[in-house]
């Protein structure tokens, strides 16, 4: 009897995928059919809730068979608040999950053969959170929104969030339960309380109460007796309809207006409006992986999207110059209080749009060695792009925290001459179905000359390049002289001192290209290493 595609209807599968939203995926009358919270490899007596042209969906009514890696959410309100994904899953489950999102996003959007082999995970997947946003509704309730709703689903003690942060949004509470103060009701515009927006760390945290109007003394009061370590308590008096959260004046009502983060060894204020990473450990280990994938030892640093200058201060002191750009007028005065907090000299901070800064700096004959980039979820316009590659790196590092728009950003990219080279994940928001990648993109030399940079170290080579390979030789060149080689150029040297290397290794497929040569510097360099390996001796200079 052929299956019936309806609501209600009511069907045993087995699990064969995640959706990017952490929704299990099983097939039923031809169709996929998505199921919350359920696993791969698990069998599910499914419910039919939804069917539209586009998409099915389920309600797992009863599990079948469970997989090993299931487990049992900690959290009461679980599967109604929408802050976590994956609490159904073990930790290294979690991770599988979103090192295969990334890869099914390069290869799906990006149409990619680059893979990340690798992700970092953290070491406390509770309480990382440097920054969270409680959202107030009538009753007077507090709490975090029901995914895809603004219904706000109570919340007294979220695991994501370091202890302090729920202290204050309950005081918060309690304060307007006990004055009968009202909550912003969205769709009257009436009301007072929206939000508290919760930022810093145990020594140092500051709290934001968005409002439609002003509030008294005693909320912040209130605040103050839950919150003996608070530093500042600021107001945002937010009336306007819509969801932009902190979409008004900030006025500090007591302490400070800002809080300082420690990162890779420097210390950042941060204002409400500044970008930060939410997770500074991992953001560590995410700075870190970019610093190494791009070299900045002796180059020019363009940091766009730079927020309160952390990635680009990361690595500032490695580098010969520093600029940086962001949208966002105090994020540029934080990162340029930042530079000079840090003992960072001579760094540039612009204001503007990244396209407008980008296309000016290009104009400016600017010739950045390297740019790293750590752009909104969105994405980066092509006008970025274009002018990216117009400026010429010989690197581009790209952070980025969704997958979809960093592989289309990457298929961009290569269009324009920049092709990935080394990619890795890094699980900045545990428990939750978001991840983080890095990437490195170098630049392709497509128009007068082709640069090939094989790895030929399994390739038939003759005695004397078995002394050591192509990998050795440029880590050897990399570590004494601070050079990046390529084959191409060890191949042409080697070749110069009687190495003899394959009759037909990159010759040219036109005799309107030719190749590169190696620059003097780097010769030098890859003579040394020759003789260090001893493929080479005096007699043969």
């Amino acid at each position: 009897m052929e299956a019936i595609l309806e609501k209600n209807a009511l069907f045993e599968a087995e699990i064969d995928g995640l959706t990017s939203q952490a929704q299990g995926v099983c097939r039923w009358a031809g169709r996929a059919v998505f199921v919350p919270r359920a696993l791969p490899g698990e069998r599910w007596l499914v419910r039919v809730v939804k069917v539209t042209k586009t998409a099915v969906y389920g309600r797992g009514e009863q599990l079948l068979s469970p997989s090993p890696a299931r487990t049992e959410p900690a959290c009461p309100v679980y599967g109604k608040c929408g802050g976590c994904d994956a609490l159904h899953m073990d930790y290294e489950a979690e991770l599988r999950f979103k090192l295969g999102r990334v890869n099914d996003a390069l290869r799906r959007i990006g149409g990619l053969d680059i893979r990340a082999e690798r992700i970092i995970g953290a070491d406390s997947q509770e309480g990382y959170r440097n920054k969270a946003i409680y959202n107030f509704a009538p009753g007077p309730v507090c709490g975090f929104y029901r995914p895809r709703s603004h219904e706000v689903i109570q919340t007294a003690r979220c695991r994501l969030q370091p202890e302090a942060f729920d202290r204050a949004a309950g005081a918060l509470l309690g304060w307007m339960r006990e004055n009968a103060v009202p909550a912003y009701d969205e769709t009257t515009g009436r009301g007072l309380i929206r939000h508290l927006y919760m930022r810093g760390t145990s020594e140092d945290l500051a709290a934001c109460i968005v409002a439609a109007g002003p509030v008294d003394d005693g909320a912040v009061q209130a605040l103050r007796r839950a919150c003996p370590q608070l530093t500042g308590v600021l107001l945002c008096e937010n009336s306007r309809p819509g969801n932009v959260v902190l979409d008004g004046p900030v006025r500090t009502l007591w302490g400070r207006a800002t809080v300082t983060e420690r990162l890779c060894g420097a210390r950042f204020s941060l204002s409400p409006l500044t970008f930060f990473q939410v997770n500074t450990a991992q953001a560590e280990r995410l700075y870190a992986l970019a610093g190494a994938y791009a070299r900045p030892a002796g180059k020019a640093v363009l940091d766009l999207y730079c927020g309160a200058g952390t990635i680009g201060l990361s690595v500032a002191r490695d580098a010969a110059r520093l600029i940086g750009s962001d949208i966002v007028p105090s994020a540029v005065e934080n990162a340029r209080a930042n530079a000079r907090r840090n003992g960072v000299d001579g760094a540039r901070y612009i204001c503007g749009d990244a396209s407008h800064v980008a296309a000016s700096l290009a104009a400016e004959g600017l010739r950045p060695d390297v740019i790293i980039t750590d752009p909104p979820r969105k994405g980066m316009d092509e006008p970025v792009l274009a002018a990216i590659a117009a400026m010429g790196p010989e690197r581009l590092v790209y952070v980025s925290c969704d997958p979809a728009t960093l592989a289309r950003d990457l298929k961009r990219l290569s269009a324009l001459g920049y092709a990935p080279q080394a990619c890795a994940a890094v699980d900045m928001f545990p428990r939750t179905c978001h991840v983080e990648t890095c990437v490195l993109l170098s630049k392709l030399k497509v128009e007068h000359y082709i640069e090939v940079d094989l790895d030929l170290d399994e390739l038939d080579l003759t005695s004397a390049e078995t002394k050591a390979s192509y990998r050795e030789i440029k880590e050897y060149v990399q570590e004494h002289f601070g050079l990046s080689v390529s084959n191409l150029y060890i191949a042409q040297v080697k070749r110069k001192y009687g190495i003899i290397e394959r009759e037909n290794y990159n010759l040219p497929k036109s005799d309107d290209v030719r190749q590169p040569q190696c620059p003097k510097e780097k010769e030098a360099a890859i003579v040394e290493a020759l003789r260090h390996f001893k493929m080479i001796t005096e007699e043969r200079k």
